[in-house]
């Protein structure tokens, strides 16, 4: 027996479905202000599009509450930053590509640069695209995460070939491997590579600012703060690792992610739901569709495992998640077409954490937000 359909309602044009991430920018101020170390400045990184956020947006935030700096992984994102007229320092967190130089220096983004090649490339754009004053560039040491990076040996060697070339050596840093782990010993090998070529390059009177933690080391890693310190995944309220929650204390997550059912039918016990039948009911029940699959990151490896929230309570992801749609087993609730339904965040006493998708995703936080499609819209709370 059909229980209903959605009701007629007005949208705005061009906005249909009912599912939406909220974004609270006043989370991010509150988390950028609470992480914030005193005898360092920070960087607000808003890669892949602020973690799903909204890079412009949550840079925005990031800076009123006290960040220097903004880091990027693309040349392209750092445009757009410029283009929504942002002009913070952007640090592009990887060489630049080929062919990418000039447009980058004309933008005013500053480059990472860990071989000779770069260098030449980067002092070979600079006269037409950034004809006032030395470029300032920062050094990528690979103290052993292994992914980019000068040989901690060879730091010394580019950063007079920089100076040489006419650029201005700005930074040096290096990324940790395993900050979210804890004690473990690896980070103190990489903190102890990193300081012998800082030693190096202060030793040719070269005294750039050093960089070395990303959020799990902000928050564990006092000693690894130096003069700058680049908050990722803490910026958007969510924990590193599990590890370290309550160094993460305090965080406000700063997505929720709603839609509201679409359609809802009474079921006879012993019926089976969705693609492969792989749910069977044991008794008869409610079954709500949710407008929301695969097809806007909604994992597709949650099927059988995730809750969402109706009515303040936790009902179980009924079966398969397709790419459009999911079902949720209601009970005997008498839930109605319209009803919100929380996918991410809090709803009354009850709230669904980026990290409990993670762990039954077996992934991390940092890929749930950021699997979050662009067909999912995006609303703005507390904005300043």
């Amino acid at each position: 027996m059909t229980v209903g359909a959605a009701p007629p309602s007005t949208h705005a044009r061009g906005r249909f479905r009912p599912t939406v991430a909220t974004i609270d920018l006043d989370a991010v101020r509150h988390n950028v202000s609470l992480i914030r170390p005193a005898g360092a400045a920070l960087m607000a990184v808003v890669k892949a599009d602020g973690y799903g956020h909204g890079a412009s947006e949550v840079a925005r935030a990031a800076l009123e509450a006290g960040a220097a700096w903004l880091g990027v992984a693309l040349v392209e994102e750092g445009i757009r930053l410029r283009d929504s007229g942002i002009d913070a320092p952007v640090l592009v967190l990887a060489e630049f590509p080929p062919g990418s130089e000039a447009d980058a220096l004309a933008a005013g983004l500053t480059p990472t640069v860990y071989s000779p090649e770069a260098i030449r490339a980067i002092a070979g754009a600079r006269g037409s695209a950034h004809p006032i004053g030395p470029v300032g560039v920062h050094i990528k040491v690979d103290t052993g995460m292994h992914r980019v990076g000068a040989a901690p040996g060879d730091a010394a060697g580019l950063v007079r070939a920089a100076v040489a070339a006419g650029l201005s050596v700005d930074g040096l840093w290096t990324h940790l491997a395993v900050a979210d782990e804890g004690g473990d010993p690896y980070t103190d090998r990489q903190l102890e590579r990193f300081r012998a070529a800082a030693a190096e390059v202060a030793a040719d009177g070269v005294r750039p600012i050093l960089h070395a933690a990303n959020s799990a080391a902000l928050l564990s890693r006092p000693d690894a703060h130096f003069d700058l310190v680049r908050a990722g995944i803490a910026v958007y309220g969510l924990s590193p690792d599990p590890a370290l929650d309550s160094g993460a204390a305090g965080l406000r997550p700063a997505m929720s992610w709603t839609s509201r059912v679409s359609f809802v039918k009474r079921l006879a016990g012993a019926e089976a739901l969705g693609y492969g039948l792989r749910y069977r009911l044991d008794r008869r029940a409610n079954v709500a569709t949710v407008p929301v699959g695969y097809g806007d990151g909604y994992a597709r490896a949650l099927s059988g495992r995730a809750s969402v929230l109706i009515r303040g309570r936790r009902r179980p992801v009924a079966g398969t998640i397709s790419m459009d749609q999911l079902l949720v087993d209601v009970g005997d609730d008498p839930v109605r077409a319209g009803e919100e339904v929380v996918l991410l965040g809090r709803q009354g006493d009850e709230e669904i954490t980026a990290g409990e998708l993670a762990r039954l995703a077996g992934t991390i936080a940092y890929e749930v937000v950021c699997a979050v499609g662009r067909r999912v819209p995006r609303e703005y709370v507390h904005v300043g």
